[in-house]
């Protein structure tokens, strides 16, 4: 277990050991959050929010727009093909 100080400024360091361990580098940001018996610090994700149209740009589809009914029917067909080449 480490242990830490809280300076006069109400600065915490958190020890070297876990900043390595979590690839935590000078200047990454936290959500403090106040709970039952201390503090959690949970860190900001360093990437921009996104949402599902601008993410599937970077899967390379070319053919034509697929609805989500569609989609679902390939997501399905693969479950059952997988479930078929374990049943063997």
């Amino acid at each position: 277990m480490e242990t830490t100080l809280l300076s006069s400024k109400g600065q915490v360091i958190i020890p070297k050991t876990i900043r390595s361990s979590h690839h935590w580098r000078a200047g990454t940001r936290f959500v403090v959050e106040e709970m039952q018996g201390g503090v959690f610090l949970k860190p900001i994700s360093s990437f921009p929010a996104t949402d599902l149209k601008s993410g599937l740009g970077c899967v390379g589809y070319k053919g034509a727009a697929k609805n989500l009914e569609e989609m679902q029917e390939a997501v399905d067909a693969e479950v059952v093909k997988t479930w078929r080449r374990e049943e063997r």
